[in-house]
């Protein structure tokens, strides 16, 4: 393997083992230590890639949102042919199924963010802003006026905290059965 290859293959074990780890002991209990045993690489390969914990949290975080955030966008924002209410269906599917498919990351993203500082805090609101900022283009393709306010966060923040207690209180599996009340939830707010 040339190098590059390596490193990014490293680099990607290190992440999974950031979101194992933390979903099996928390942000808190988690060290260095047990991403380098998971991952299988040294802790100087870990410094390489990363300053600390919360560097290699973080770029897991992402990584994690940017998968999550472009398969949602890909599966529900196409040109904006199909209705919304299939556009709403398809993106609440591909959101459920995605987390319900990989608990680990499910937890470090919408759980053991809140315990990793100001900073993961801060690319949670940023996330939250993404998926409203995607609720409103949806909404506003439909040629409905732009809902006022913090109405599209709001919509966001809701669906994030009812997805959240499921997966903070183990019902993982179980996140695609709610997504008929999501989906009323979603087209009852931008048909208000």
């Amino acid at each position: 393997m040339a190098a590059e290859d390596v490193a990014a293959s490293q680099r990607g074990r290190m992440l999974r083992a950031m979101a194992e780890a933390v979903a099996e002991k928390g942000y808190a209990n988690t060290a260095v230590a047990d991403v380098v045993a998971r991952a299988g690489v040294s802790r100087k390969t870990f410094y390489e890639h990363f300053a600390n914990k919360e560097a290699c949290f973080l770029a897991a975080y992402d990584a994690c949102v940017d998968a999550l955030y472009g398969a949602v966008a890909e599966r529900a924002g196409d040109d904006g042919e199909r209705p919304l209410a299939e556009q709403v269906e398809r993106l609440m599917a591909v959101y459920l199924d995605m987390l319900a498919a990989d608990p680990e990351v499910a937890i470090a993203y919408l759980v053991a963010v809140y315990a990793a500082g100001p900073e993961a805090l801060g690319r949670r609101r940023e996330v939250l802003a993404r998926f409203a900022e995607l609720f409103a283009t949806l909404h506003v393709r439909t040629g409905a006026a732009p809902l006022p306010g913090l109405r599209y966060e709001a919509l966001a923040g809701a669906i994030s905290t009812i997805v959240t207690v499921r997966v903070a209180t183990g019902e993982i599996a179980e996140l695609p059965n709610l997504r008929d009340e999501l989906v009323a939830l979603v087209l009852d707010t931008l048909r208000a």
